[in-house]
């Protein structure tokens, strides 16, 4: 490889590693071209890229990154993972691993800090962004799919179900008049006979005055 094309390499994977989020180093050993295309792929899928490195072109690429501190695992027949999802590289990289010995997890690092392999597994089965965005709307969503259910039942369904609504609510009304009548009776019943009979009751004793004057 010539000094400007290993400039140029050095020069894109900087650049693709200042914008990523998650880096796993990986062992490949024994990967057929099939086995490598088919990771390649799986890689894609999960919003991840894979690549094989020369070790001391990618410790190049690695300086001034946050990945600086990945410098020591880039020994041996080294290939990386890397994406801008939190967890896409490392999920895509260990489900292959786990099913082809060829690959082994050395290590990686997440937004600065460095990771084991064990921790680049435990980083693999946390949920994913687009999972995790995928369970936040299905809650926001399911009031709203309720309601479109409703909407969607069939006439006398719905109508059922209004029906029921305008009866709890007339039961309602016809609760509070009945608590108001019986509330009136016990006004009248505090006021006494005068004021509960009205403006006739009152007047009765004057007008029998008037008759015995009369007389």
């Amino acid at each position: 490889m010539e000094r400007s094309q290993k400039q140029a390499l050095v020069a894109t994977l900087h650049q693709d590693l200042s914008d990523t989020v998650c880096v796993v180093v990986t062992h490949q050993t024994g990967l057929s071209v099939a086995e490598v295309t088919q990771l390649r792929r799986q890689m894609r899928s999960a919003g991840a890229s894979y690549r094989v490195t020369k070790n001391r072109l990618a410790k190049r690429a690695i300086e001034g990154t946050e990945f600086e501190t990945l410098a020591p695992l880039f020994t041996g027949p080294t290939a990386i993972a890397f994406s801008r999802d939190p967890v896409a590289a490392a999920k895509a990289a260990v489900e292959f691993a786990n099913r082809n010995d060829k690959l082994t997890i050395v290590g990686g690092g997440l937004s600065g800090q460095l990771l084991d392999a064990a921790g680049v597994k435990a980083l693999a089965t946390l949920p994913s962004l687009d999972q995790l965005r995928g369970r936040i709307i299905g809650l926001l969503n399911a009031p709203a799919t309720k309601i479109a259910g409703l909407l969607q039942a069939p006439g006398g369904q719905l109508a059922r179900v209004l029906a029921a609504h305008a009866e709890q609510a007339g039961g309602g009304a016809a609760e509070a008049g009945a608590a108001s009548e019986a509330e009136g009776a016990s006004e009248a019943e505090v006021q006494g006979p005068a004021e509960a009979e009205g403006p006739a009751a009152a007047e009765a004793p004057v007008q029998a005055e008037s008759a015995a004057e009369g007389a």
